[in-house]
């Protein structure tokens, strides 16, 4: 068909090149960046592999660690979440010069914040865990590994802000290979220190955390070096001190504010699973971390598709077109949905084939292997839920999700997980039910807001 031919084609044709268009570019931006998001939680995945084979009680010791950490690191993340709308609006606008101000306020902010998450979790975590009343020794085994986690924050932040930088730019690859080099730096110092050698006694969680925190510092100081040498740095503003614009400053933090109390509601409330798990026993707190190793390697796959879709709906709305904005989102959750449903059909028959990947103890496999089970209800609504979260902060609406995971998470989760879990003695199966049951009521929740703003226009 000639090029005359095909513009005069009425109707489906010409209305299909849009849907094609944003669908290629959806999954040119989301695959690199699942495949780095995968390799974020690959670095955690493999520190609770290497220690379960090692010892079940340390693997107790680390997912406390991490329990610790986790709230804070999610907080973190949604601070400097600023950093990757801004730069995707700026380009929509036109403005490519204009990104480097944003990448430079990140990186600021992102030292600050990760040096007063370092101070509050490095002083305050340890005599935390001990005033929990938790079973055994399990406060004492996980002061050690949460602190040395702590110290690795100012790290992870500049290397968040950095990635996020290059994300909104729509260069997704150069963040995901330098991640999974942090991966396999990450893999030898777990190899290492865990079960110890050359000289080194085996210091099992403790040197699992050695190996995050020097994997955290190697990632930050390589993609800033990488920044530094892109041949277009100097015109996207990066060596240039920005103008001060208190309105465009104020506007990242306040979609960083949004996605952090996001974050923090949700993994406080995860971490206080762990809390729960800990007044029922060690194996208990296992079972739960292979658990939740699962299902945070399961949710990169939508927090890419996440970032992807976000980055198309800040262009889109810099841009002021309204119908390529919701094109967008609704592709974004269209993926993610085919994703939910696929993945909870591949582990509900392999479920007993995974736990014992992580541990080969014969209790903690059971425990493990009947909540993976219950999992599988989950994965369709917590992938929808972040990605609906994320849409709605690209088009400036930053309170709908904060509220909505306040309620989901720590109005709903948190006292329907005690009940179930120590209440009523439903032990883990409990602890699972409690966060299906609010994951269903965060996506709904999201999505009929995004709705309302739709039929708004």
């Amino acid at each position: 068909m000639s090029g005359e031919a095909a513009a005069a084609t009425p109707g489906p044709v010409v209305a299909a090149h849009p849907i094609r268009a944003d669908l290629n570019t959806l999954a040119r931006l989301a695959t690199p960046v699942v495949i780095s998001r995968i390799g974020v939680m690959a670095m955690g995945l493999t520190d609770t592999i290497v220690v379960g084979r090692h010892s079940a009680e340390q693997l107790g010791y680390l997912a406390l660690g991490w329990a610790g950490t986790g709230a804070v690191l999610g907080s973190a993340m949604g601070l400097l979440s600023g950093v990757q709308v801004m730069t995707s609006r700026a380009l929509g606008e036109g403005k490519p010069e204009a990104t480097g101000a944003a990448l430079r306020r990140g990186l600021v902010y992102g030292f600050w914040v990760g040096l007063a998450a370092a101070l509050v979790l490095g002083l305050g975590g340890p005599p935390a865990l001990g005033a929990m009343g938790l079973k055994g020794d399990l406060a004492k085994g996980a002061s050690l590994p949460l602190v040395l986690l702590a110290l690795s924050m100012p790290s992870f932040a500049i290397s968040s802000a950095s990635a996020s930088w290059l994300e909104g730019l729509g260069r997704m690859t150069p963040p995901m290979l330098l991640m999974w080099v942090a991966n396999g730096l990450n893999l030898g110092v777990d190899l290492w220190l865990v079960p110890g050698g050359f000289g080194v006694p085996a210091l099992g969680a403790a040197g699992a955390a050695l190996a995050t925190a020097s994997s955290r510092l190697f990632l930050a100081l390589a993609t800033l070096a990488y920044i530094a040498l892109m041949p277009d740095a100097r015109a996207l503003g990066v060596f240039r001190k920005p103008a001060p614009s208190r309105a465009i400053s104020s506007e990242q933090r306040r979609i960083g504010y949004g996605a952090a109390a996001s974050n923090f509601f949700e993994m406080g409330a995860f971490s206080a699973m762990n809390i729960f798990a800990g007044w029922i026993g060690p194996l208990v707190v296992a079972a739960w971390a292979v658990t939740l190793s699962i299902l945070a390697l399961v949710f990169m796959v939508p927090l890419g598709i996440s970032t992807a879709t976000a980055v198309m709906v800040s262009k889109a709305y810099g841009a002021g077109n309204g119908k390529a904005m919701q094109r967008a989102a609704a592709l974004g959750f269209g993926a993610t949905a085919i994703f939910g449903l696929v993945i909870g059909l591949v582990v509900w028959p392999t479920a007993g084939l995974i736990a014992p990947v992580f541990t080969a103890d014969p209790q903690t496999i059971a425990l493990s292997t009947g909540a993976l089970l219950l999992v599988c209800l989950f994965f369709l609504p917590d992938g929808m839920q972040v990605v609906v979260a994320q849409a709605l902060r690209a088009r400036g609406d930053v309170l709908a999700p904060t509220l909505t995971h306040l309620a989901s998470y720590v109005a709903v989760m948190l006292p329907l997980g005690y009940l179930l879990a120590i209440s009523a003695h439903w032990g883990l199966a409990g602890i699972v039910w409690a966060v299906i049951i609010a994951s269903y009521i965060s996506a709904g929740l999201l999505l009929a807001r995004f709705w309302i703003l739709a039929r708004r226009g």
